[in-house]
């Protein structure tokens, strides 16, 4: 269970770096660019500590997966991104392919 907050902690923490860098207008407000820094940093950090107890597979398909759709998300209510279809589409099958790997797994560790 320990690994999964951690795993949540460094997906947040990349979406805001994500965020950051889009404020950061290419690393010349230095703010956001040092928000960047962190953000990644803690991240990768927390990354690393999840994959202590989550299988590597699992953890990272989760991180790009959950951090590509909030990322998204972020865009649309934030900057005011378009979502049409095409976004539906591709952010529901982000998600399936998630739940695919996570039921897989699952699937390995009872047997």
């Amino acid at each position: 269970m320990k690994g999964y907050v951690f795993l949540a902690i460094s997906i947040v923490s990349e979406v805001l770096a994500t965020t950051m860098l889009k404020l950061s207008e290419g690393f010349t407000v230095i703010a956001p660019s040092i928000g960047v820094a962190i953000g990644y940093g803690i991240s990768f950090y927390c990354l690393s500590l999840c994959l202590k107890t989550v299988p590597l597979s699992l953890a990272y398909a989760v991180w790009s997966g959950v951090g590509t759709v909030l990322t998204v998300i972020v865009g649309i209510v934030v900057w005011g991104d378009v979502f049409n279809l095409y976004s539906a589409i591709g952010i529901s099958l982000i998600i399936g392919g998630v739940v695919l790997l996570n039921h897989g797994n699952q699937d390995e560790a009872t047997s």
